[in-house]
């Protein structure tokens, strides 16, 4: 990944913050054991529908490109196929969207429709160790545009109050990475660093200097780009 700067810089930051995730996850299952049943097996999170922030994004392509070649040709066609599911999927919303149908409703349909992860192959993620943190989280209560919700496994039972981990503002830590990103590679598209992508248009694109709008030495500096705007993810919705 040739980026013309040491990416590393900044993914470190971005790994620190799936250490605190995992964290958070290990706390709450301490607390709640019954209830989160997160466990070997389990591919409930790897049917989910969620977008990746560009730090997340960078950090997954350059682990997917360190693997055998033939096991990423076999990953690229089911990423290739997922890809086109949720193409269709993200217009039929698109289009309720346009239609006066509340967010909240789109939001909460979305959450129930499934599609396969790539990345699952025989039932196990095959990046497991390097997994986005939507994923990390699954399994426990999460908290959105004022919607909380679970893993439809789990434990945690609709009414009752649990802890649970405010979205928004990891959106805004990886928000903050990916403009690091952005401004460090100096690209002349202002909002690179809101880009939101799925798992398998991550895997199916070749991040590099041209992808990124990386600028010519002689092209203006993009640093009075605007301030950050709230990003929007699939999340899950209430249990049915």
């Amino acid at each position: 990944m040739d980026l013309g700067i040491d990416i590393n810089i900044y993914l470190k930051k971005y790994k620190k913050l799936m250490e605190s995730t995992d964290q958070i996850f290990e706390k709450i299952k301490s607390d709640f054991p019954k209830e989160v049943k997160c466990e070997p097996g389990c591919t409930e999170c790897c049917f989910a529908l969620f977008d990746l922030s560009l730090a997340e994004a960078l950090y997954l392509n350059e682990k997917f490109s360190e693997l055998d070649h033939d096991l990423k040709n076999s990953i690229l066609i089911e990423a290739d196929k997922a890809d086109r599911q949720l193409t269709k999927i993200k217009k039929e919303l698109y289009k309720e969207h346009q239609q006066g149908v509340p967010e909240r409703e789109i939001l909460e349909k979305a959450s129930r429709l499934k599609v396969r992860c790539p990345l699952l192959v025989e039932n196990k993620c095959i990046l497991y160790d390097h997994r986005p943190i939507t994923c990390r989280l699954y399994g426990i209560p999460m908290n959105m545009n004022e919607m909380t919700a679970s893993c439809a496994e789990s434990g945690f039972e609709a009414g009752k109050e649990y802890p649970a981990v405010h979205m928004n503002k990891v959106h805004d830590m990886l928000a903050a990475i990916s403009r690091e990103i952005a401004e460090a590679v100096n690209s002349r598209y202002p909002e690179l660093h809101t880009m939101l992508v799925p798992v398998s248009m991550c895997l199916l694109t070749e991040y590099n200097k041209e992808y990124l709008g990386v600028k010519n030495d002689d092209e203006p500096s993009q640093k009075d780009s605007p301030k950050d705007t709230p990003t929007k993810e699939w999340v899950l919705g209430p249990k049915e």
